[in-house]
């Protein structure tokens, strides 16, 4: 079943009523007579949380991490800042983490290359899509050694932002840079709490990752397993930008565009699914390498 992913962009109290998010605008100034909105907590997958005036009840909050729903803080000016998801989200969690944590190097440095090499590949097919240079992105998936000891990956990322996006952009890719930034950072955003999801629903510990390490971060796992999925961002972004150069400030209508990112259909082990379906295998398989079961995760392949 494909989670909702919804955004709550007004002042509003939410709370827990019957297996359900209740949304209620009842106190607020103005809009009295609006009526409450209900959505099965069971339907949800990502909630965020955008207006600075919303009121949540800790029942509702709890219901939410116990049914694994990955909720998301925004700031005042709208971009994401935090992720909230649960301690316990699987029965085998204990066996997993330990599987997890005592992974043998070279068994991460497998599941690196396997990683970077799936990302490469679909940088490339995004490049190409759009009429680019990508015989080198093509190159250099090919070419990914274990852990990826020639640093393919930043190598490609220097050659995929200088010829995504049309020259006349002058891009450069920086969290708090210039547009379309401000697009790119929502979008990942959203795919990293639906890994973090994932990630959790499988039974694996978030901040034990497999090449991430920072002491501060704690979803390294969710920020190394979701480096396939973020082409697919990327793409919604660049048939954005083919369509209007507006995208200085993040409207309501650029948000409705990349909130649909999870529904997106990816190609997985040769079948189609649903973006945050896949994100579900890609955690499962991961769980399995570090059990012993398989030696292969399941990625992503863009067309």
């Amino acid at each position: 079943m494909i989670k909702r992913t919804i955004c709550i962009e007004n002042a509003c109290f939410l709370k827990f009523s019957n297996e359900q998010m209740v949304v209620s605008y009842g106190h607020i100034k103005g809009m009295e007579d609006k009526p409450d909105k209900t959505v099965p907590i069971e339907d949800l997958g990502i909630l965020v949380l955008e207006h600075q005036q919303i009121t949540l009840t800790h029942y509702l909050l709890d219901k939410l991490v116990s049914a694994n729903v990955a909720v998301i803080t925004c700031n005042d000016t709208h971009h994401p800042t935090g992720l909230l998801m649960p301690l316990e989200s699987n029965i085998l969690q204990s066996e997993r983490f330990r599987a997890q944590i005592e992974a043998s190097e070279p068994l991460k440095k497998q599941l690196w290359q396997q990683t970077v090499k799936a990302k490469i590949s679909n940088q490339a097919a995004v490049i190409k899509k759009w009429e680019g240079k990508y015989n080198l992105l093509t190159s250099l998936a090919a070419s990914v050694r274990s852990g990826d000891e020639g640093n393919n990956e930043a190598v490609a990322a220097a050659h995929y932002w200088q010829n995504l996006f049309p020259p006349s952009w002058n891009f450069y890719r920086k969290r708090d840079g210039t547009a379309p930034n401000n697009l790119l950072n929502y979008g990942y955003a959203i795919v990293r709490a639906g890994m973090a999801r994932a990630i959790t629903g499988a039974g694996l510990l978030p901040t034990h990752g497999i090449f991430h390490r920072n002491r501060y971060n704690a979803y390294c796992l969710a920020d190394d397993m979701m480096e396939p999925y973020r082409p697919y961002v990327d793409v919604v972004i660049r048939t954005i930008i083919h369509n209007t150069s507006a995208v200085a400030t993040l409207t309501q209508e650029l948000k409705v565009e990349l909130l649909k990112i999870p529904t997106l259909d990816v190609l997985i082990d040769g079948d189609k699914s649903p973006l945050m379906v896949a994100m579900q295998r890609t955690a499962v398989s991961l769980a399995r390498c570090y059990a012993g079961e398989q030696r292969k995760l399941l990625l992503p392949q863009m067309p």
